[in-house]
């Protein structure tokens, strides 16, 4: 049984999706887990994970848009802290979500074609996001 921990930093420039995908795939290689899982963590309140069509970036923007029209910032908000959209990140980030499971079989992660991992920053302003990723397996 192996088991590896890495940590990743994504710099994004405000609100979007960041894939994450490549670089994740390299941490399961490093790992020569040949089956196990791949757990990646997200370690902000304020940003989140998804798993999501990657070939079409126009699914992204709806994904963007809907987030949007479901949290808007301009709502009746008491937490608004660090700015207009305080609140409104933390939503969002309790609607998907903070960590993602992958299997992997003969070395890879078994994502479907069209699927690629995201880091979904929510806050208008660019962070530094800290992401675990942590491989178990054999």
């Amino acid at each position: 049984m192996t088991a590896r921990h890495e940590t990743l930093t994504v710099t994004t420039r405000g609100k979007g999706t960041y894939e994450i995908t490549d670089e994740v795939a390299r941490h399961v290689t490093k790992s020569g887990v040949h089956t196990g899982t791949v757990t990646v963590f997200m370690r902000h309140t304020s940003a989140s994970l998804v798993i999501y069509e990657n070939a079409d970036p126009s699914a992204r923007t709806d994904l963007h848009a809907y987030f949007e029209d479901l949290v808007p910032e301009d709502g009746d908000y008491v937490h608004t802290l660090e700015g207009s959209d305080d609140t409104t990140s933390h939503l969002r980030m309790a609607l998907t979500r903070t960590s993602e499971v992958i299997p992997i079989a003969k070395g890879r992660m078994t994502l479907g074609t069209w699927q690629g991992i995201f880091v979904f920053e929510h806050r208008r302003a660019s962070h530094e996001r800290t992401v675990d990723v942590a491989v178990v397996g054999v």
